[in-house]
């Protein structure tokens, strides 16, 4: 008799972390478990404030879900969130991403170039945003279905409409890997690229970031950075969303409210940025505040303009969901660094060659993590920058540079110089430098930093002429508060003779980054 043949080994396949959970299992599963606990708390600065529990939340978010499917959106397609801090942000992101629709969260201060741009980039197919952004998102976006949150013409839909009546059935239950929202960021493109993020990418971005922020069913987040952001979208919203603590928003940071709000409401965390530091030195602290930390770009050590607590260090991008980089405040490092690699991601600095550097070195940050769960799904419609943006063996390039010490932790040196970071907005020098060059008389143009005590830095913009032509200030000042949005528009443009140069003719932008920080060392020694 022939010897049985041995039957093949099967490999084994791994179980998704998030298999059979989405955004709407987790938004239902709390709405069960604690109905009755406080979860979103409006702290608007003019008007009544609001307040939802988990079951209420959940209400709202199953009413807009079905009510949104009624109207013709489906699982797939991508509906535009073009507005402000407010509870309609939260409830329709949550809606949209419950119904297996995508969220597209945008700046409601983008021009109506930018507007068109990424509204037609995404293919959004139905659009929510405020009475005063309505005619500007109607032209950028003219086929797409627009829906108002407040008062409005009547061929226009409401989102009071989307709250109105019985919920009405959509589909439940949606795959791990599909997406659920999708980000722009600046960077050293032209115009800003689509960062998506999975359904898997949500509940980790969840699940991780409370981790990190010892958030538990008791913590109370105090929410003031914008929502289209990662930092106030992940770090913030999806954290207190999964740990099943609440949430208090406000429309936006006030150095005067933060105080006062966090009291009233016994917020216990914060996510802040180096703005917020500078803007709340010099207004009184509450001897009485329950507030146990922060979290910052680098970590800051107690003092009493902090009322006392301490901000962990973490370092995150869209692209990475949260953060591969972050402190503890039993344990927070030194003053001033960013925190040290988290457990959850390989975090490596190599050096120009890719070779990892020894203690004490600096390098470029690279991350790795798992595409569509901890690492973005990919950018929007651009496979060749998504190829870019990794190594052949999958590491992400972040072009942040940072320092290793010896220690472990680690120390921000600087970032791309293209992209600039104006009062914790990015900014990508090409996308001013884009609208600058469709100038009348404009041959070239060097967009770069300049060093400012409130916002980090603000943009400065240095121009040449075609020869024989000349270039107006004044034309290409209008220029820019027509196509950029204001935070993005530069504080100075600057007609040269000429651009000084590198190697390979390049323009030197460290030279004119050098300049800009020595004239304005000598204004502030002027002031001093």
């Amino acid at each position: 008799m022939s010897a049985p043949v041995a039957a093949a080994p099967v490999a084994a396949a791994p179980v998704a972390a998030a298999q059979g959970r989405d955004v709407g299992w987790l938004v239902e599963t709390w709405a069960r478990r604690t109905p009755d606990r406080p979860f979103l708390l409006w702290s608007p600065f003019d008007g009544d404030p609001g307040r939802w529990t988990r079951r209420e939340f959940a209400a709202d978010v199953d009413r807009i879900a079905g009510a949104l499917h009624a109207h013709g959106l489906r699982p797939g397609e991508r509906f535009a969130l073009v507005l402000p801090n407010g509870p309609a942000f939260l409830l329709t992101w949550a809606a949209v991403a419950s119904l297996g629709a995508v969220a597209v969260c945008l700046n409601p201060r983008l021009s109506r170039d930018e507007l068109t741009y990424a509204l037609g980039h995404s293919e959004a197919v139905g659009v929510l945003t405020t009475p005063d952004r309505a005619d500007n998102v109607a032209l950028a976006a003219p086929a797409a279905r627009l829906y108002v949150d407040g008062a409005c013409g009547a061929a226009r839909g409401t989102f009071a409409g989307l709250l109105a009546g019985d919920p009405a059935p959509y589909p439940r239950g949606v795959a791990p890997g599909a997406p659920a929202s999708i980000q722009y960021t600046s960077g050293t493109t032209a115009r800003p690229k689509g960062v998506v993020w999975s359904q898997a990418s949500a509940l980790w971005a969840g699940q991780v970031g409370a981790a990190h922020q010892g958030l538990g069913p008791g913590d109370v987040n105090l929410v003031h950075l914008p929502l289209f952001h990662t930092n106030a979208l992940s770090y913030s919203f999806l954290s207190t969303l999964w740990s099943g603590g609440a949430l208090v928003l406000q429309p936006r940071f006030s150095a005067s409210r933060f105080w006062p709000t966090a009291v009233r409401y016994g917020a216990t965390w914060s996510s802040v940025v180096s703005f917020c530091l500078r803007a709340l030195e010099g207004h009184d602290v509450p001897e009485h505040h329950r507030f146990r930390g922060w979290g910052n770009s680098a970590v800051v050590t107690p003092s009493a303009a902090t009322g006392g607590v301490g901000a962990i260090g973490w370092f995150g991008m869209t692209e990475t969901v949260t953060h591969p980089l972050v402190s503890d405040l039993h344990h927070p490092g030194a003053a001033g660094s960013m925190g040290r690699a988290a457990s959850e991601y390989d975090v490596a600095v190599v050096d120009d060659e890719g070779r990892p550097v020894v203690p004490g070195g600096d390098g470029e940050l690279r991350v790795r993590g798992v595409r569509g769960v901890s690492l973005f799904s990919e950018y929007l419609g651009d496979a060749a920058a998504t190829a870019a943006a990794f190594t052949a063996d999958g590491w992400f390039r972040t072009g942040d540079r940072v320092r290793l010490d010896e220690g472990g932790d680690l120390w921000f040196v600087e970032r791309d110089k293209d992209v600039l970071k104006v009062g914790g907005e990015n900014i990508g020098a090409p996308e001013i430098e884009r609208v600058l060059r469709g100038v009348a008389g404009v041959d070239e143009v060097a967009v770069v930093g300049r060093p400012d005590r409130m916002l980090g830095e603000v943009p400065v913009a240095f121009v040449t002429a075609r020869s024989g032509e000349r270039v107006s200030v004044e034309a290409a000042t209008a220029a820019c508060a027509e196509l950029l949005t204001d935070f993005k528009r530069p504080r100075e443009i600057r007609v040269v003779d000429d651009l000084p140069r590198s190697t390979l003719d390049k323009v030197a932008k460290a030279v004119l980054r050098t300049q800009l920080a020595e004239e304005t060392a000598v204004l502030e020694d002027a002031r001093a």
